[in-house]
C-alpha cells in the first residue's frame, strides 16, 4: 500500500531561486565554451568547447523541465546528448585525418582549404 503512494506523489516543486542558479551554472559553461571556441585555434579545443556548450543547454533544458514539472525537456536531452556524441566521432574522426594530411591542427591553416 505504502509503495503505490509513494508512486503516486507528484515531486515537491523547484523554487525560483534554485532554478537561477542552475541557469547561473549553464549560462558559465556555455559562455565558457563560446570563449574558447572564438579565441583558440586548435581543432580539438574547438570542438570540446562545443561539447561544453551542448552540455549547459542540457543543464538549461533538464532545469526547466523540473521547474515546469514537466518531463519533455528531459527527453530532449537525451536527443541532444545523442547529437553530441555523433559529433563528437564525426570531430574526432575529421582532426584525424587533417593531422595525418598536414601534421597540424591549427584551424588557420585549414581555413583556405582547396578542393
Amino acid at each position: 500500500m505504502t509503495a503505490l503512494l509513494a508512486q503516486s506523489a507528484l515531486p515537491a516543486a523547484m523554487g525560483s531561486g534554485v532554478l537561477a542558479h542552475y541557469l547561473f551554472v549553464s549560462v558559465v559553461m556555455f559562455a565558457i565554451g563560446v570563449i574558447g571556441f572564438l579565441t583558440r585555434r586548435n581543432l580539438i579545443i574547438m570542438f570540446l568547447c562545443t561539447e561544453l556548450m551542448f552540455q549547459a543547454a542540457g543543464i538549461a533544458l533538464v532545469a526547466f523541465s523540473r521547474y515546469h514539472l514537466n518531463m519533455d525537456g528531459q527527453t530532449f536531452v537525451i536527443f541532444v546528448l545523442t547529437v553530441a556524441a555523433a559529433e563528437a566521432a564525426m570531430a574526432l574522426a575529421l582532426v584525424v585525418l587533417l593531422f595525418r594530411r598536414s601534421e597540424s591542427l591549427d584551424a588557420e591553416g585549414w581555413s583556405e582549404m582547396r578542393g
